[in-house]
């Protein structure tokens, strides 16, 4: 749904990164053992950073990064960096700093498609990867994303940069309520409407 709020002309450039991001979700989602789970991430992390100086391979996900994304002045290794976040859900001690890190990569990844930036963007990022991998996490998140929440404070961010800094709007949501919302729910509607009016990620619920 939210990939709705973003405009035409770049989203499918949107959808593909962020396709790119689920698929990295899912790899860690159905690994059984870390170190096949690890080598799997390894695989996309070399394809992507490959992207920068080879024809994509025939696999479409790649191809749709190539086509729609490279153009955009993204690089096959900026998109890279978010397979960090995903590694580090496979280490036997998990370094939440090093996952909100590939948050962040992913945010810095779209935000030039939008055509702007922002010095809070990864901070945003970082809380919206917390809040898409707390069911994988098994240590409690919720302090780490508090912690996020009070630096990101009352800070707007620009017109341009909502459709992708409401998805760290929705986790700030859910933290706050301590447990996910399902979505399409009246209440999660208007947290995305208010965060397109306000630009606040960390306000009240």
């Amino acid at each position: 749904m939210a990939l709705t709020h973003f405009p035409g002309a770049v989203r499918p450039a949107v959808e593909a990164v962020l396709r790119l991001d689920a698929t990295l979700a899912e790899v860690v989602a159905v690994t059984t053992e870390p170190m096949i789970g690890t080598i799997r991430l390894a695989w996309w992390r070399e394809a992507l950073e490959k992207l920068d100086r080879e024809a994509a391979p025939a696999e479409p996900r790649l191809a749709a990064l190539a086509e729609h994304v490279l153009p955009r002045g993204v690089t096959g290794a900026m998109l890279a960096r978010i397979e960090d976040g995903y590694a580090a859900l496979l280490e036997p001690a998990i370094d939440l700093d090093r996952v909100g890190r590939g948050g962040a990569a992913l945010f810095e990844a779209v935000a030039p498609l939008l055509g702007h930036d922002d010095p809070y963007l990864g901070k945003a990022g970082a809380l919206a990867m917390l809040g898409r991998v707390r069911g994988l996490v098994p240590d409690d998140v919720a302090p780490a994303a508090r912690a996020l929440m009070r630096e990101l404070g009352g800070h707007r961010f620009a017109r341009p940069l909502r459709p992708l800094t409401l998805l760290a709007r929705l986790a700030a949501r859910d933290f706050l309520r301590r447990t996910p919302e399902p979505e399409a729910t009246p209440g999660r509607a208007f947290a995305m409407l208010s965060h397109r009016l306000s630009g606040i990620v960390a306000g009240a619920n």
